[in-house]
């Protein structure tokens, strides 16, 4: 609980900064910029890059009685996702598939894994991206893309958001 705490004070300060809204210490979903087309929601997942698939989903799952999906092969976006589910959100676990997958750095520079990405759902994928590229913030892909819930999903860039790599899902 201690880690899943910390990773969300993480989550809501770089999102914080990286949207310019001002989030309260709350747990109510914020509420648009005046003259904002879309909304901030609630926290959809938090994505740790692992080196071992079986291994990450066996503790989860053996060790710590959590609900845990099946691996999934997304080759659009290079990795296996097993989702843990944790009542009030999940982790993803992701693991490489391919030799040009994203994943693959991230574990040759972070052997044992950690944490890659934090997922916050918005009402409206195409107006905050619109509104965000307007304020500066870099995207990693041009156009939102389908995502592992199949809903469109686009990924900020990390040095625009104090290096958090956020991704924004469609709620």
């Amino acid at each position: 609980m201690k880690m899943a705490t910390s990773l969300l004070k993480v989550a809501v300060a770089g999102i914080s900064r990286c949207s310019g809204v001002s989030l309260l210490r709350s747990h109510s979903t914020t509420a648009p910029l005046p003259g904002s087309l879309w909304k901030l929601g609630k926290l959809n997942h938090v994505a740790i890059a692992v080196p071992d698939m079986e291994k990450a989903t066996a503790l989860y799952r053996d060790v710590l009685g959590a609900t845990v999906s099946e691996k999934v092969p997304l080759p659009e976006h290079g990795v296996y996702t097993v989702f843990v589910e944790l009542g009030n959100t999940k982790l993803e676990l992701l693991h490489p598939l391919g030799e040009k997958s994203p994943i693959s750095g991230f574990l040759q520079k972070n052997k044992s894994g950690g944490m890659h990405h934090v997922c916050i759902e918005v009402d409206d994928i195409n107006a905050a991206v619109a509104d965000l590229k307007a304020k500066n913030i870099r995207t990693l892909s041009a156009e939102p893309r389908i995502g592992a819930h199949g809903k469109p999903v686009m990924f900020l860039h990390p040095k625009d958001c104090d290096g958090v790599l956020v991704e924004l899902e469609e709620a």
